[in-house]
């Protein structure tokens, strides 16, 4: 998609590699809830010992502050952000806002084992970058997570499937939950996901999504 022929200012930013490394964030937000297309994970029995080791892949919510072992894998990172960055310009044109968004879907998709660019396509489909969305079935936020979730392995409040970093952790966490039952074949993994397992529609439409989001650099 080609982005505007002028960015004023440039998200306000003199020096972007300053405004990148110093990794600035500022909550977005939106006043409404946006309707989704996407369908939603089906509920289903689990034993105890998953839903403990689920409960516990959801807690802790430290900010995504991401640590580098080495000078280049930093500048790797950050080469990333920067084209990420510049790709999710017309969904989220805040500056700030993007970066945040792009740091914590790093963070959570690193945290679950699971390639950062096939969560971005994920979220592609499921809910267009679109914060506040929910689909005919209740699905809810970034990732389309069902309130069911956070009575399973939460805390029982589906008003926080809102708040980005929850979502993002929440929707990770489930994928990798799926990706492990499905013994790491993905496309089934996406089709649990979605409510729609065995069906081709949904994990083509995210593998084509996620071509967009594939970083090479």
């Amino acid at each position: 998609m080609t982005a505007p022929a002028a960015r004023p200012a440039r998200d306000a930013c003199v020096d972007r590699r300053k405004c990148l490394q110093g990794l600035l964030v500022l909550p977005g937000a939106l006043a409404f809830q946006e309707r989704a297309q996407a369908g939603g994970q089906l509920e289903e029995p689990l034993a105890d010992s998953v839903r403990g080791a689920l409960s516990s892949a959801i807690a802790n919510s430290a900010p995504p502050v991401p640590t580098f072992a080495t000078t280049e894998a930093r500048l790797s990172y950050l080469r990333w952000l920067s084209a990420m960055s510049d790709r999710l310009y017309s969904r989220k044109r805040d500056f700030n806002t993007r970066i945040e968004f792009l740091q914590t879907v790093w963070y959570e998709t690193r945290r679950a084992g699971l390639d950062t660019s096939l969560v971005l396509g994920l979220i592609q489909v499921e809910s267009a970058f679109r914060k506040f969305a929910v689909s005919s079935v209740g699905a809810r936020g970034y990732m389309q997570v069902m309130p069911f979730w956070t009575r399973v392995i939460g805390d029982g409040d589906p008003g926080k499937l809102f708040h980005m970093q929850t979502n993002l952790r929440f929707g990770c966490v489930i994928l990798r939950h799926y990706l492990d039952r499905e013994r790491g074949d993905l496309f089934m993994a996406l089709g649990r996901y979605n409510g729609s397992r065995g069906k081709s529609p949904y994990p083509n439409a995210v593998f084509g999504a996620q071509k967009r989001w594939t970083f090479a650099g």
